[in-house]
């Protein structure tokens, strides 16, 4: 008996939920091992993960607050990656909008909140989708790698958020404090039972990109771009127009998370000194990505269950007394179990029989 690789020609989509949940097991294994090996009950530290980030209104709030940012990051990654493009830049992209919906809000402080909040979203999403169309421009155009540039322009746009709010700076607090000056009461987002009203925007974005890509022709394209570049050349469709298509309307998107997380999360509402923690987040979009078979409509419960784990995850450390960082430390495990079975996905594993 010997294995064999055979390159998988199609992947139907009970073929990649089956290997999706099998990467997760396998990730809860080894959290598992880790968990048993610093001597606790790996059951019960499972179920003071999803009891906490489930089971309780203070977790459960949290888990939507977070999961709310990952809905945005999510969907910023998975249109421009059914182009075939890797969308790295979303901690930079919410930056970007972060700092414009900020600008808005100082500037026009008295408006009524029925005009300022859109005003506000939009600055936020067009900030992310000039960032974002920068990469789809430079790889549609000179094929430059898009992860390069998308992780180059992160650090830009780290960089400028703190010139913009440190001390001295047009954003700055007048207090003195290292953060950002306070988004006015009138741009605070409304909350719906404690829950911004951003949770809709991001639901109807996944409904709205679903269609996009099942049921119109530039969703045709950009499907065709993605699964083979080759053939969307040969038929006319310009690389460099979908690649910037799709990273402007990502870009756009990972803008408008910017505006939620520094104007939606309660007790926040403006950008910290620690905003870096909350942009890293944005990675975590890659994950609920590949773990929603690149579907918009899959992304919103991905997002909601990864922002419960990490939510959890650090339950997990108070309760049970374990290290810090074992949240993080589980969602790295997640992280390169899906990719490594993104092998799997592209290849079969055939047991061959001698004199077969």
């Amino acid at each position: 008996m010997r294995i064999k690789l055979e390159r998988r020609i199609t992947l139907t989509r009970l073929d990649w939920f089956r290997l999706t949940v099998l990467s997760i097991i396998i990730a809860f294994i080894i959290l598992s091992i880790i968990i048993a090996q610093a001597g606790k009950n790996p059951l019960a530290g499972f179920k003071e993960i999803f009891s906490y980030a489930f089971g309780t209104r203070y977790g459960l709030l949290l888990t939507f607050y977070r999961g709310i940012l990952l809905i945005f990051t999510t969907l910023a990654f998975i249109l421009p990656r059914r182009a075939g493009i890797w969308n790295i830049g979303a901690p930079g992209q919410l930056y970007f909008g972060a700092l414009a919906m900020l600008g808005v809000a100082l500037a026009f402080p008295n408006l009524p909140s029925i005009v300022l909040i859109p005003l506000m979203l939009i600055a936020a999403a067009l900030a992310g989708g000039i960032l974002g169309g920068i990469a789809g421009f430079l790889k549609g155009w000179w094929d430059v790698n898009e992860i390069v540039v998308t992780l180059m322009l992160n650090n830009i746009a780290y960089w400028l958020v703190m010139y913009f709010i440190m001390e001295g700076g047009p954003f700055a607090d007048p207090f003195g404090t290292p953060d950002s000056a306070t988004v006015p009461a009138l741009a605070k987002a409304p909350l719906i039972f404690n829950v911004p009203f951003t949770i809709f925007l991001a639901i109807g974005l996944g409904i709205f990109l679903y269609f996009l890509l099942t049921k119109t022709k530039i969703g045709y394209k950009i499907r065709t771009l993605g699964q083979n570049p080759a053939s969307a050349r040969y038929a006319g469709m310009s690389a460099l127009k979908l690649s910037l298509v799709v990273m402007i309307i990502g870009g756009a998107i990972a803008g408008l998370a910017g505006y939620h997380e520094f104007a939606g999360v309660p007790g926040v509402y403006k950008i910290t000194r620690k905003f870096a923690e909350r942009g890293d987040l944005a990675y975590y979009g890659i994950i609920c990505g590949l773990i929603a078979a690149q579907s918009p409509l899959a992304a919103i419960p991905a997002a909601l269950f990864i922002s419960g784990m990490t939510v959890g995850g650090t339950a997990l450390q108070r309760r049970l007394g374990l290290g810090y960082g074992l949240d993080l430390l589980f969602l790295g495990v997640l992280m390169l179990t899906i990719i490594a079975f993104e092998f799997f996905k592209r290849h079969k594993v055939l047991w061959i029989i001698k004199g077969d």
